[in-house]
């Protein structure tokens, strides 16, 4: 039998029984509740036509959680748990489990580029060069380091009247990095230096950090957070202008049923619209917000689609996921922020 289908007899042997969080995670082979594993059992549970009461998504970590044959009431019970952290608070194990580290960087690992002692000098400002290097480890064999050429310091020999060699205009006070060493303390450094060489837990040099790369893991982390910004300003002001307050009521939680849009999480954006709501009364009234928004030209099973991708990498930049969005990630928010800009 397939893992997911021992999955599903181990899920439907606890219909009806009583489990911990910790055990309900471990028929997963999890063992923490987060972005990546609450949508998991959610699709399994489904599958498996069952819920837990409490939804297992946001009990407290001690609660006992009832496993029970899904019906429309848990369905909707578990829609509102998925749109996440409804007070403001993320679920255990979704905020970064470690400070950020040089070797989270790719360039801390990516690899050194050197030349020996025994190398000339052009042989090092031709790397330099070709590769658009702003400096170059002198190293012995892996990890004897004897200095680091940089363009200044070969600049610096020209202007005393120096000609410079290898030996001359090699920095022997070259500032070096563990891999295991947290980033922002190393920061002032950093910008100092231009860069950080970089030792592994082997004791070898893996790579060099520049203040390039701080600039393009900056701009890597701070675009997405702009552009989820910027989109859900444009769904206040589309939608805002068009609904009224109790069709935003209808996809409110019970106790914050204010009717404003600006209250709404992108998970009842969704709800809004969607066409294939489980909820019938929802349904029709998503229905009826659609054809409130008057967008003729707008196909809108594709937009709640992509509307439904913005929710899902919205989770992944609230929930500080270790690894920056890709391009293809960064390209469907900018895509959806300039379709509504055609609308706002």
């Amino acid at each position: 039998m397939t893992d997911s289908t021992n999955r599903r007899e181990a899920l439907l042997a606890l219909k009806g029984k009583t489990v911990s969080l910790p055990d309900l995670l471990a028929v997963f082979g999890f063992r923490v509740r987060n972005y990546q594993t609450v949508p998991v059992v959610t699709a399994e549970l489904k599958d498996a036509g069952l819920a837990t009461v409490p939804s297992f998504a946001v009990c407290g970590l001690k609660e006992k959680l009832l496993v029970v044959a899904e019906t429309a009431e848990t369905a909707e019970v578990h829609q509102d748990a998925d749109e996440g952290d409804e007070d403001g608070e993320l679920l255990q194990g979704t905020l970064p489990q470690h400070s950020f580290k040089i070797g989270d960087l790719p360039s801390a690992r990516a690899g050194v580029v050197s030349v020996s002692p025994s190398s000339q000098l052009s042989d090092a400002t031709h790397i330099m060069q070709a590769k658009n290097y702003s400096q170059i480890p002198v190293i012995d064999g892996t990890s004897g380091l004897r200095g680091v050429i940089t363009w200044k310091s070969v600049a610096a020999k020209y202007a005393t009247g120096t000609v410079p060699t290898l030996t001359n205009a090699m920095v022997e006070d070259v500032p070096v990095a563990l891999v295991s060493q947290e980033l922002f303390p190393l920061l002032p450094l950093l910008i100092e230096a231009g860069y950080l060489l970089v030792l592994d837990e082997n004791g070898s040099y893996s790579g060099i950090v520049t203040a390039a790369d701080i600039t393009a893991r900056f701009h890597a982390t701070a675009l997405p957070f702009f552009l989820v910004g910027e989109i859900e300003f444009g769904l206040r002001k589309c939608l805002g202008a068009k609904l009224s307050p109790d069709a935003i009521r209808a996809v409110q939680h019970k106790n914050k049923q204010t009717g404003n849009i600006a209250d709404l999480m992108f998970g009842q954006y969704v709800r809004l619209l969607r066409e294939d709501e489980n909820n019938p009364t929802l349904s029709a009234q998503a229905d009826a917000n659609w054809a409130a928004l008057g967008w003729t030209g707008v196909s809108r099973r594709q937009f709640v689609h992509a509307l439904s991708r913005v929710k899902d990498i919205r989770n992944k930049i609230a929930h500080f996921d270790n690894e920056p969005l890709t391009e293809q990630l960064i390209t469907e928010l900018v895509e959806f922020s300039g379709l509504l800009k055609m609308y706002m």
